[in-house]
């Protein structure tokens, strides 16, 4: 609901920052498999898919195709949207209050007001959007399929209705109750070496992350903070909520992201061939 006619316009201006930021990450996440291969002693395809930035249960698809240990790909995710969420809010913050001046968000929502009809014909269309992508097995139906509609509606001056604040209050709570059940005593008791090598890697791909967020929030003129949230290795629905949190540039955080993501989940395969032709 932020991707007004006029923010679709500053987006398609940073086109060029957005590839260059997808291309970053993926490359970022091959850099920090080869790493994570050495410090776990695991195998390629694991150490691949372990790393790659893109969704847990996509990559865990795609890895099991090319004979990567599923359970340790879907568990290095896990912990790498747990540390990303856990450590990243907080720098930016820290940040903000020590020379970047609070967080800055000029997009707003179209809708200024919830209105109850119009809220329950957003919601049907954007859960039918999501049920057909789910049908069509496209990854991440359900942030991809509302995602899109809801933007058509907002790019055409549609305006239904803004989503109540209890609703984008019960998404956060519903996204932490998920990451956090995942740790269970089984998952931290299984290969400590393997997950300590994830951290690792997490952590420097994060510390790599936040200089070339800066160089391009520089060269492009938007805010560090909203930067840092785009660049960062995690997820578009905790991304998002954390710079609406935050007050970053939700758009641009979310088109990073999306863009990211569909690349990664379309050009998985040949960088894995890639890659092991590489090491």
């Amino acid at each position: 609901m932020y991707f007004s006619a006029p923010v679709l316009a500053v987006l398609a201006r940073n086109i060029g920052w957005i590839a260059l930021a997808v291309a970053f990450a993926i490359c970022l996440g091959m850099a920090a498999g080869a790493l994570l291969r050495r410090l776990a002693g695991v195998d390629e395809a694991t150490a691949f898919f372990a790393m790659a930035v893109g969704g847990a249960s996509e990559m865990a698809v795609q890895g099991e195709r090319h004979g990567a240990a599923v359970d340790r790909v879907a568990e290095a995710h896990s912990l790498r949207i747990m540390m990303v969420v856990g450590l990243i809010p907080f720098a930016v913050r820290w940040l903000s209050g020590h020379g970047w001046g609070e967080g800055h968000d000029p997009f707003v929502p179209l809708a200024a007001t919830v209105h109850v009809p119009g809220l329950i014909l957003l919601i049907l269309l954007t859960g039918a959007a999501a049920l057909l992508l789910k049908r069509l097995q496209l990854p991440n139906a359900w942030v991809i399929g509302p995602l899109a509609v809801s933007l058509m509606l907002t790019a055409a001056g549609v305006e239904l209705s803004r989503l109540p604040e209890w609703m984008i209050r019960a998404g956060q709570l519903f996204i932490g109750i998920s990451l956090g059940t995942r740790f269970t005593p089984h998952f931290v008791r299984t290969a400590p070496r393997y997950l300590g090598g994830v951290a690792a890697c997490t952590l420097v791909t994060m510390l790599l992350a936040g200089p070339f967020a800066f160089l391009v929030a520089m060269a492009a003129g938007l805010h560090p903070g909203t930067m840092i949230l785009a660049a960062s290795p995690g997820g578009i629905a905790e991304m998002s909520l954390t710079a609406r949190v935050l007050h970053q540039g939700v758009p641009v955080v979310t088109a990073f992201h999306v863009s990211r993501m569909v690349v990664v989940v379309v050009a998985i395969g040949p960088l894995y061939r890639v890659w092991r032709r590489l090491g």
